[in-house]
């Protein structure tokens, strides 16, 4: 079947299919769309076909079976370099200023076992060692695109560990970048010709950052007056360098990635991102998809023990790596474990590091099998590790204590000089800060509790009363002196947390006023069945807050004082 329009169309219909099923089955969708193109591709239902006598069955099977791999591979490099687009847009140095430390030196540390250990045990299989390096590779990196798709659609973007991920998978992406650069020019044979690949690379990412910063600007402050320009002018940038980096010999996901990078310091980037998510959805789908499409069972029949050994290794010691890491940087075991779920499985620069190796011709189609089928299984995998991670961790959360040992610093990361507080606030996130401002305004002795080490370190620098600690933890609780408190607010998003939390203050205390924080309505119903005083759900106190704003904007001068000082206190948040 060669005609694109129904091949697209089979693949769409067959992803909508099974992702509806699953659905409605209450599973994630990546492996609805991965099982679509499985039957889809050479390895799916036309391998039955000869087994059915029914004509019409078979005519049918081979009508759907997608053949024209090359529109295929075309469509899901679009789907990463529009998704990469859309990293690069959301990207906040400033937030990622917090994690510095274990994104930068952590990460760095985790890629190089990583590949040292993918190596010796390639090499331990069998494989010759240009083979083995190849599969070091893949084994290093992990999925920017799954991970950032996972976290967003449980809103853990901003959580102490989604931060982390997110800084372990910029550095791993430039890793990756760098990788890329030295496997497309091996076959040069030239040191010179990967150090004028990298020279271009860095010059055209000066003149991006130049560009976003003196030109982009000023274009998008004429294109924003219509939407439809608005986007066409951000797809536009977003192609344009990846075509670039294409012509310079590089990968278009890099520039894409790039292009993100650049505009994302712009005032209109939310808007881009809205209107450009549709788009970047429609062709991660077919990524997804052609992950099954390409998968050859005839390829990969005799490397079977590998597989299995490198899903295991990425399944379970990847993790373990992740969380010795963080703890050695000082952070609590929930951290590491969360972190190390999201981060265990290979990257899509991966597929493209193999991809290029069998173009090459340094890889054999057996070892490309082999390396589609392992991003298959463990891209499957962490969907369910992520969904389910803080029922694993409730799980684990007693033998993970053992890493917590490793930590260089234990109950001294804090500052306490009352014995008695008024309030209790567990967790300095963004609307933590918020209410702490509003507390001292009040003139409350507050004591803070957060398990961001950074964040301890800086609230110790102000004089702040903090404990440094996961407050799911019993031992924490306990600490926090509960039964002279008055009132305790939790601003963690995890539910099963808060649940606790009400459970023992209410112990301790049974006068206490608890205020906790939900995303869903009906983990807020669940928690006031709890006992709690009061459920913060961020988005209906968001439209609340409006209300009550229009109902104070009935004069011209009420808008023009409230907009000064929220500027104000926008900026006061972001200094601190």
């Amino acid at each position: 079947m060669e005609s694109i329009f129904i091949g697209l169309a089979v693949i769409i219909v067959a992803t909508t299919f099974f992702g509806y099923l699953m659905r409605l089955l209450k599973q994630p969708l990546i492996p609805a769309y991965v099982i679509a193109g499985l039957l889809l591709g050479p390895s799916g239902l036309i391998l039955f076909a000869p087994k059915i006598n029914i004509p019409i069955v078979t005519k049918i099977i081979g009508a759907i079976t997608i053949t024209n791999n090359d529109m295929v591979s075309t469509l899901s490099v679009m789907g990463i370099a529009l998704m990469l687009f859309i990293v690069g847009l959301e990207i906040d140095f400033k937030k990622l200023k917090t994690v510095s430390l274990i994104s930068s030196i952590g990460g760095s540390i985790q890629i190089i076992i990583l590949f040292v250990a993918g190596y010796l045990i390639a090499s331990l299989l069998g494989f010759v060692p240009l083979h083995a390096t190849y599969l070091g590779l893949v084994l290093a990196f992990s999925s920017t695109v799954v991970v950032i798709k996972l976290l967003s659609d449980k809103r853990e973007l901003d959580t102490l560990h989604g931060r982390i991920v997110l800084g372990i998978l910029l550095v791993e992406d430039i890793f990756a970048i760098i990788a890329i650069s030295i496997v497309s020019t091996t076959d040069s044979a030239s040191a010179y010709v990967l150090l004028l690949s990298l020279v271009k690379a860095l010059l055209v990412f000066g003149v991006a950052i130049f560009a976003g910063k003196f030109i982009f600007p000023h274009m998008f402050k004429f294109a924003a007056k219509s939407s439809e320009l608005l986007f066409l002018l951000a797809v536009a940038i977003c192609f344009l360098f990846a075509a670039v980096f294409n012509i310079i010999g590089l990968s278009i996901i890099i520039g894409a990635f790039i292009a993100g990078v650049a505009l994302g310091n712009l005032e209109y980037n939310i808007e881009i991102i809205s209107r450009i998510k549709p788009l970047k959805d429609f062709f991660a789908t077919i990524f997804f998809a052609s992950l099954g499409l390409q998968l050859s069972i005839v390829a990969i029949k005799h490397i079977w023990l590998p597989l299995i050994i490198f899903v295991l290794f990425i399944t379970f010691v990847k993790p373990l790596i992740t969380q010795v890491l963080c703890s050695l940087f000082g952070y609590k075991k929930k951290v590491g474990f969360l972190s190390g779920l999201a981060l265990s499985q290979t990257s899509e620069f991966s597929l493209i590091i193999i991809s290029t190796g069998l173009v090459l011709g340094h890889v054999t189609p057996s070892i490309f099998g082999l390396v589609i089928l392992l991003a298959i299984i463990t891209m499957v995998v962490t969907t369910y590790k992520v969904q389910y991670d803080h029922e694993l961790y409730r799980k684990f959360a007693k033998k993970l204590s053992i890493f917590e040992k490793l930590m260089p610093v234990k109950h001294g990361l804090e500052y306490i000089r009352e014995k008695k507080h008024d309030v209790v606030l567990c967790g300095y996130n963004r609307i933590g800060s918020l209410v702490f401002t509003t507390l001292k305004k009040l003139k409350k002795e507050i004591l803070v509790v957060d398990y961001n080490p950074e964040v301890i370190k800086r609230l110790m620098g102000k004089k702040i009363h903090c404990i440094y600690g996961d407050v799911g933890d019993i031992e924490i609780i306990e600490r926090m002196n509960l039964k002279n408190v008055k009132m305790l607010i939790s601003t963690v998003p995890e539910t099963a947390t808060n649940l606790l939390l009400i459970k023992k203050s209410k112990e301790y205390n049974p006068s206490i006023i608890v205020l906790v924080r939900a995303s869903q309505i009906d983990d807020a119903l669940a928690l006031y069945d709890q006992g709690a005083d009061y459920v913060i759900l961020p988005h209906i106190i968001g439209g609340e807050h409006v209300s009550v704003l229009l109902e104070k904007f009935g004069k011209v001068e009420n808008v023009v004082k409230r907009k000064v000082q929220h500027i104000m206190e926008l900026k006061k948040h972001r200094e601190s």
